[in-house]
């Protein structure tokens, strides 16, 4: 079983389009029982009293374009224990990073990476919460869980 959890800085726009994207990707391949994908948020400004915002609107028709639902997500905070229990923490820009280094106490193991580091176009996923680019995003997002997922399989 290989575990991934995707992070960004209030899981409600790039992290939860990348669990869903590549869960999208890894049904497709008939795959979906070899993997658990979720994500997570370095901050809690989008969790009110222990309950996290849905993902975000535009987030979300962004990826219904594309036949993707992310129904019922909700933001979750990342957690310190969760290093112990997922294969990879995929970061979508370079605070996220250092966000998650703090978080899970380091990285012994070299679990931490970012998302486009996996793509030839390496640096932070296009963040739709400031250009409102969405389509810039999933792009991004796609390019990077492509080549995230031919790295995995092999």
């Amino acid at each position: 079983m290989i575990k991934i959890m995707f992070v960004c800085h209030g899981n409600i726009c790039r992290s939860p389009m990348a669990e869903f994207i590549l869960k999208d990707l890894v049904k497709k391949q008939g795959k979906e029982n070899e993997f658990i994908i979720k994500s997570s948020a370095t901050s809690t400004e989008e969790i009110w009293n222990g309950v996290g915002n849905p993902v975000y609107p535009p987030a979300k028709a962004e990826l219904a374009k594309h036949g993707i639902s992310c129904e019922g997500k909700t933001a979750v905070q990342l957690r310190k224990d969760d290093y112990g229990k997922y294969d990879l923490f995929i970061g979508m820009d370079s605070a996220n990073i250092r966000n998650m280094h703090r978080i899970l106490g380091g990285d012994p193991e070299g679990k931490i990476r970012k998302l486009m580091d996996y793509t030839d176009r390496r640096g932070d996923v296009a963040d739709p919460w400031y250009t409102r680019s969405f389509d810039v995003t999933y792009r991004d997002v796609l390019d990077g869980c492509n080549e995230l997922l031919t790295r995995v399989l092999k």
